[in-house]
């Protein structure tokens, strides 16, 4: 087996990012920061009880940049001998003496950096040999295949565990590692009815591999999908209530923190531009970042500039608070950053008008469930989406009948304004948490 990936290696890195440091001070930049990572990881993947692939993940690297003034200077290797670095803090010096100055350009503020790293129990190791790898993934698929006769084929089902060691220092003296783990199991099976032939997946994903679903359920789950869409007829255009699956919500969401993000505000390219103070939402809607879950999938005591990440509230009672920024943006914006350079963390969406599955069926009585998603038709600029998707029909509160080769269209402004509710179905496999989710009508366009 290839060497642990764990919080005994943090030392290690922490000599090359200190090493890159007194090398970024000795060029004479200004400021400096240095970010090193190891990587390990297995994939096993098996289709029809046969190995597919079986995969070793291992990878390492150092990026380092400086600033001379307001210039900015960033290069990487994959070495971390001191060699290697000093080469590689040459080559950041090099760039930056032919780099234009930038007035935001520069190191976090070194009142915003983590001070108090708690332990968020990220780092869950799993040591599991190739062989039961396959196992596991075979015992998934074969769970699911066995279903149902009509469950002829499959996509397969693939077991991934990965284990990290990261390191971030700057020149204000911060100098921090985490070690964290991501494991997870899914399963794509094909049904068939004659010559009607359906797919659908499942998946499970957890920091701590006892907290993963059953290989069977899995595979069982994939099963469940799959054959619920065998019968699916299309849908004459019109306009009507749709409810997203939990797992897709997540992704309207993801639009919405599209639409904030510093880069969408100070570039003039959002749906949501100077959006903040602003209802976005109805007034039952609260989003709020909780960056310290213990084994939170997003969990992180600062982000990728070493800035303390912090609990906030993002939207209350509909209206947006604020923006998600880095240090640069935050800047260009006349801001403070919030602690989300790299991305957000634990983003929950609550709402007071949550309901069951069931009970937002109801709410809906007739429109479209819909389970998947495809293509990438959204204008973040405008607003303007338009995707294709697949799922049920739904009449009197009820799932009726499979549905597909649809195009559902709308504009995100609307569509966040439009929510009638969140489910309390929860999704908690991303960085966004939430239920399904009910929009009052868009338009749907099929035959």
């Amino acid at each position: 087996m290839p060497q642990q990936v764990d919080a005994s290696r943090i030392g290690e890195l922490k000599e090359a990012v200190s090493g890159a440091l007194d090398e970024a001070e000795s060029s004479g930049a200004s400021q400096a920061e240095a970010d090193a990572s190891l990587q390990r990881g297995l994939t096993a993947t098996v289709r029809l009880g046969e190995v597919d692939t079986v995969e070793y993940h291992r990878d390492r690297g150092l990026a380092v940049t400086l600033y001379f003034g307001k210039a900015k200077g960033s290069a990487s290797t994959a070495d971390l001998s001191p060699t290697a670095v000093r080469e590689t803090v040459l080559k950041a010096a090099a760039i930056a003496r032919q780099t234009a100055e930038d007035e935001c350009a520069g190191l976090a503020d070194p009142q915003e950096l983590a001070r108090d790293i708690p332990d968020l129990q990220l780092h869950h190791p799993w040591d599991i040999e190739p062989e039961r790898a396959i196992t596991l993934a075979r015992e998934c698929e074969a769970a699911g295949l066995a279903c149902d006769a009509r469950l002829k084929n499959s996509e397969g089902a693939t077991l991934t565990t990965h284990s990290g060691v990261r390191v971030y220092g700057n020149s204000h003296g911060f100098l921090a590692g985490l070690a964290s783990t991501s494991h997870s199991l899914s399963c794509a099976l094909v049904a068939q009815d004659g010559t009607d032939m359906q797919r659908d997946y499942w998946y499970t994903v957890s920091r701590n591999p006892r907290a993963l679903e059953a290989a069977a359920s899995v595979g069982q789950r994939a099963a469940e999908r799959a054959l619920a869409r065998l019968g699916a007829r299309r849908l004459a255009t019109r306009r009507a209530p749709v409810l997203f699956a939990a797992e897709l919500a997540r992704g309207i969401f993801g639009h919405f923190v599209g639409a904030i993000r510093g880069p969408s505000q100070y570039r003039r390219a959002s749906f949501l531009l100077d959006a903040a103070g602003q209802a976005v939402f109805p007034a039952f809607i609260d989003i709020v970042e909780r960056p310290h879950i213990l084994q939170g999938i997003a969990s992180s005591p600062f982000d990728a500039e070493g800035v303390a990440t912090r609990d906030r509230d993002l939207v209350r009672a509909g209206v947006l608070q604020g923006y998600v920024l880095g240090s640069y943006s935050a800047r260009k914006l006349k801001l403070r950053t919030t602690g989300n350079a790299g991305g957000i963390h634990n983003l929950l969406v609550a709402s007071g008008q949550a309901g069951s599955f069931q009970e937002l069926l109801a709410r809906m009585d007739t429109g479209l469930y819909v389970t998947e998603l495809m293509g990438q038709g959204v204008n973040s600029v405008t607003g303007d989406y338009s995707r294709g998707a697949s799922g049920f029909w739904v009449e009197h509160g009820q799932i009726t009948y499979p549905v597909h080769e649809l195009t559902i269209a709308g504009n995100l402004r609307d569509m966040l304004r439009q929510v009638v509710a969140v489910g309390s179905d929860v999704d908690t496999k991303g960085a966004i948490q939430t239920g399904s989710l009910l929009l009052e009508s868009m338009t749907i366009a099929g035959e």
